[in-house]
């Protein structure tokens, strides 16, 4: 497999096994058959595994792949969406859920820690949900005040090698937050070819996804691409229920004439869209939401197939479903 450079972590694998498939919340797996996932990735070559505590049953399941003992080159992440509680229980809350994943994956230190929650500015009021700010949310305040002094203080402590941000949430203070300094190391971006985040999305300014890549690269931090499906609207199936008024089910109709084009090429739409995000520019790795084996072999394929050309990334360009909806416009 192909690797890049992840800002300070070094080479890694063009692709990261996500948590999110091995935990069981896209779409039902057995435990047996998320663990035979995780020793099937490193035997194809990936070298970063990521995980959450929110990714259901995913850390527990990775602790009982590796027992304690993975591979030494292996790279692991998690997160925390600490949210915006009182400024004195941030540093605590973010050590806590630290220690408890570090229980779950039976590991001493994870090579990346990240802020899960949307960062927002103080006074930010979301289109969408903003009676759940506090829970979502990170205010910038306590971001600058608190979240970063405590991740930095976690790398002193040797619990982290780096720390980054989620960049799914405002996109001018995701910004904000990679110009200021001290920067993370690593931002996940939405790595697309429709640039949604879907139901992830609670304002209502342009989504800006490429835009974060390349400002997060450009300033040295790592890269870690994300939602290369968008939650199932870039498959040919859904698999698993939505509510009809999900944007991941609007996403999912938006993206018929990508299915037709698929057809035409004779393709499975999911190893497209894998390779389309492998091709963007300054994703240095690319997050698999894969939940079993034959999933995973069909992104292990897409990588090892390399880039798109120019002409056929045009070609699947040309669809325009880049453009956000009119109603979002």
């Amino acid at each position: 497999m192909h690797t890049a450079t992840l800002g300070p972590l070094g080479d890694v694998s063009r692709l990261t096994l996500g948590g999110g498939g091995i935990g069981q919340i896209w779409g039902e797996t057995s435990r047996d058959e998320a663990i035979a996932t995780l020793h099937a990735a490193v035997e194809a070559g990936i070298t970063v595994i990521d995980s959450a505590p929110m990714y259901g049953a995913c850390e527990d399941n990775m602790g009982l792949a590796f027992e304690g003992r993975p591979p030494q080159h292996l790279k692991f992440t998690t997160k925390c969406a600490i949210g915006s509680p009182e400024a004195a229980k941030i540093g605590p809350g973010l050590t806590a859920s630290l220690d408890a994943s570090l229980k779950a994956m039976r590991l001493e230190r994870v090579d990346l820690f990240f802020l899960h929650s949307n960062i927002h500015a103080d006074d930010f009021v979301y289109a969408h949900g903003n009676d759940r700010r506090d829970q979502m949310g990170t205010a910038w305040s306590l971001y600058v005040n608190e979240v970063i002094p405590a991740f930095e203080r976690l790398k002193a402590q040797g619990k982290i090698d780096a720390w980054g941000i989620t960049g799914i949430g405002v996109p001018s203070d995701v910004l904000r937050a990679i110009g200021h300094t001290p920067r993370p190391d690593a931002v996940q971006a939405i790595a697309n070819l429709m640039d949604s985040a879907g139901a992830l999305r609670r304002y209502a300014e342009p989504e800006r996804a490429r835009e974060i890549a390349a400002t997060a690269k450009a300033a040295g931090c790592g890269i870690m691409g994300i939602r290369a499906v968008q939650a199932g609207a870039l498959t040919l199936a859904v698999d698993r229920e939505l509510r009809p008024n999900s944007p991941d089910n609007a996403d999912y109709a938006r993206a018929a004439p990508f299915r037709e084009l698929c057809a035409r090429w004779g393709q499975d739409p999911a190893y497209v869209a894998h390779r389309y995000a492998l091709t963007m520019p300054n994703i240095d790795t690319l997050v698999l939401g894969v939940k079993n084996r034959a999933e995973l072999a069909m992104c292990v394929a897409a990588e090892a197939d390399g880039p798109y050309s120019a002409g056929e990334m045009a070609e699947i360009d040309g669809l325009g479903l880049a453009c956000p909806p009119k109603h979002l416009r």
